[in-house]
């Protein structure tokens, strides 16, 4: 987005600017400097040229902020013209004498010139940004009234025909807010951005087979639960992108994130060793209350009924040693204050030290019970056992075996939510905090849709269509157990002091950008036998590009139903979720019908398509493209 681009020049104009004013004013100035302080005077005004064609330009986009974008584009290119003549000095060793004044005659126009520049430019990026969240803001309504529109559907056709305008729009929405998170300089806001759009991705699909279900169902009570589940999830999370693009919350009210340990223990650190600089600046009770904060909620942790007696014995030792610590850190505090000292005294600065030890090791200690739990979890679920035990009894119509295996994966949730609750208070940053309630919401959440969903497959266990379901509510499990080890290992890191690299929330790419949010893959050089699979393969797709031409001319020809119902279902993102059980006699026909609906499919998502086509339907091993350039010369 251009607000990008505007950015990235404002970052460039201010640090030649400051090397500008900053010149060191000297007598005499030499050739060399004046030609140094002449090149980047022309650079600033190249970079405010690029930064003022990109506020005009969108400008013109934006009619309604059309005069205000233009007076300060002006404003910046004036500026940009004034800092460029002041610098211009020619290539004299001495100053020009022809009264002409430079930056050597008048550093105060120089300062002036460049405040009025950084003043416009500002006023472009708040414009700028006005427009950025009014964009989101339009599309989030749009989004919202075909929300309602499918919440009320009564057939397959008119849910058909208006998910495809509801896909259309969340793809516009995902760019948009995409662009606003990786815009952000706060790193919580991104989190939460990053959280809010990942519910709304995966509740997209969720969505789509919840609704079909109902709608193949629609007496079935566990089928609505589950769809309205998905409804009331996606506009919440609709609401949470709106509070951090607009900065607002309804009410007047402040999110403010729940108190971890880590939080508490770091404050409580920052305050004991803040003695050392003022004896008197605190109450002696302002400590010992903190650390009690600390203590009473480590009761998460010890009052756990997966806690371990072990691990429950050495929290609570922990928490008596801290307190003895700190009661003697406030006696040897108050002796100094009795003295009249000026600065901790050694039996002061002592006790400070053990202060902050006996807290590290317990903030260790709490560390390793929640990261140890956390990872035994994803242990003793990674086969997804309550999960696959759902779909058999749902598919055998079992509703007694059902209701038990829901109390199974209940008890699994509950752990989960309870071991993310106690991630969080070990998790060393505030955007890792807001990930694992992320993580929390997203178990609490899941685990009765996956509960409804089964009910529903066990009341009609020929249904395909909440067989599909189940599946979907099912991977999103597994996915967010997956997203949970990620989150794990980033935990570790940063408790050792390794800081990955952070990871950024991916979203669908922009129309003809395949990598927008992705790292620009260095091209490598391929050897001759790669190379002469990468001619046999590309020649191998043209030729059943060229057959599937043929095909689809043939079935042109034809006045057939299924053709024309293909056509009215080519435009549908996601279409091979989109079958339904068409009752129709000639089995083929259904077959020839998939094919079709992916070969017609020209929506933004077409390449993901033919692809899905050569895998399934023609079996083309894509395994041997190992490099990028090899998959883009393939698809090209």
């Amino acid at each position: 987005f251009k607000c990008s681009e505007i950015s990235q020049d404002q970052l460039c104009c201010e640090f030649k600017i400051t090397t500008l004013i900053n010149h060191k004013d000297k007598p005499k100035k030499s050739e060399r400097t004046q030609q140094a302080i002449q090149r980047v005077g022309q650079a600033v005004s190249v970079a405010v040229g690029r930064f003022v064609a990109v506020g005009e330009a969108i400008a013109v986009e934006n009619e309604e902020l059309k005069e205000e974008m233009g007076m300060a584009c002006f404003e910046a290119r004036r500026a940009g013209d004034a800092i460029a003549q002041l610098t211009d000095v020619g290539t004299a060793v001495t100053p020009p004498v022809d009264g002409r004044t430079t930056v050597f005659s008048d550093r105060t126009g120089m300062v002036k010139a460049a405040r009025m520049l950084l003043s416009s430019v500002t006023k472009v990026l708040v414009l700028a940004d006005r427009i950025v969240i009014k964009q989101i803001i339009t599309s989030r309504n749009k989004v919202l009234v075909t929300l309602e529109q499918l919440e009320r559907v009564s057939t397959f056709q008119e849910f058909v025909q208006i998910f495809s305008q509801f896909g259309n729009q969340m793809v516009e929405f995902a760019h948009l807010t995409g662009d606003r998170q990786n815009d952000l300089k706060d790193e919580n806001k991104k989190a939460r951005m990053a959280a809010a759009r990942a519910v709304l991705e995966k509740c997209t699909m969720m969505l789509l087979t919840a609704s079909k279900t109902c709608l193949r169902h629609p007496d079935c009570e566990s089928a609505r639960i589950n769809k309205d589940a998905v409804f009331h999830r996606m506009r919440f999370a609709l609401e949470q992108v709106m509070e951090i693009v607009t900065d607002a919350r309804p009410c007047g009210e402040t999110k403010v994130l729940p108190l971890s340990i880590y939080t508490g223990i770091k404050d409580f650190k920052s305050n004991v060793e803040g003695l050392r600089e003022g004896l008197y600046l605190l109450p002696h009770q302002a400590l010992s209350g903190q650390l009690e904060a600390v203590v009473e909620r480590t009761e998460d942790f010890t009052d756990s009924a997966y806690t371990s007696h072990e691990h429950r014995e050495g929290i609570l030792q922990l928490c008596q040693l801290a307190r003895q610590d700190t009661d003697q850190l406030i006696t040897a505090w108050m002796e100094a204050q009795s003295l009249n000292a000026k600065e901790a005294t050694e039996e002061m600065e002592l006790s400070i030290l053990k202060t902050c030890q006996s807290v590290y090791e317990l903030r260790r200690e709490l560390h390793k019970v929640a990261v140890g739990r956390a990872a035994d979890l994803l242990k003793l679920h990674a086969e997804h056992l309550p999960l696959r035990a759902l779909k058999a009894s749902g598919g055998e119509g079992n509703l007694e075996a059902v209701a038990e295996y829901a109390r199974t994966l209940g008890e699994q949730k509950e752990q989960l939510v309870e071991t993310c609750r106690l991630l969080c208070h070990v998790s060393g940053t505030e955007p890792l905090e807001i990930t694992c309630i992320h993580a929390e919401e997203t178990f609490h959440v899941i685990g009765p849709q996956i509960i409804s969903a089964a009910q529903t497959l066990a009341l009609h266990p020929s249904s395909k269509i909440a067989k599909e379901n189940l599946d979907v509510f099912c991977e999103a499990w597994e996915s967010q157990l997956c997203d949970m080890a990620v989150l794990l290992r980033e935990i570790n890191d940063v408790f050792e002091g390794r800081r990955g690299d952070k990871r950024a929330y991916m979203s669908l790419p922009r129309p003809g950008k395949h990598s927008a949010n992705l790292k620009t893959v260095k091209a490598v050089k391929l050897d001759a036998e790669e190379q002469s699979t990468i001619a046999k393969l590309g020649l191998e797709l043209r030729l059943l590009t060229s057959d599937m031409d043929t095909e689809v001319e043939k079935w042109e020809d034809q006045e057939h139903d299924i053709v024309r119902q293909g056509q009215s279902l080519s435009s549908m993102p996601g279409i091979d979720h989109l079958c339904m059980d068409i009752e129709v006699e000639d089995t083929d026909a259904i077959t020839n019908l998939v094919d079709m609906m992916c070969i017609v499919n020209i929506h933004y998502n077409a390449k993901s398509m033919w692809i899905w086509l050569f895998q399934q339907a023609l079996a083309i091993e894509w395994s041997v493209l190992k490099s990028s350039v090899a998959f883009n010369l393939a698809l090209s």
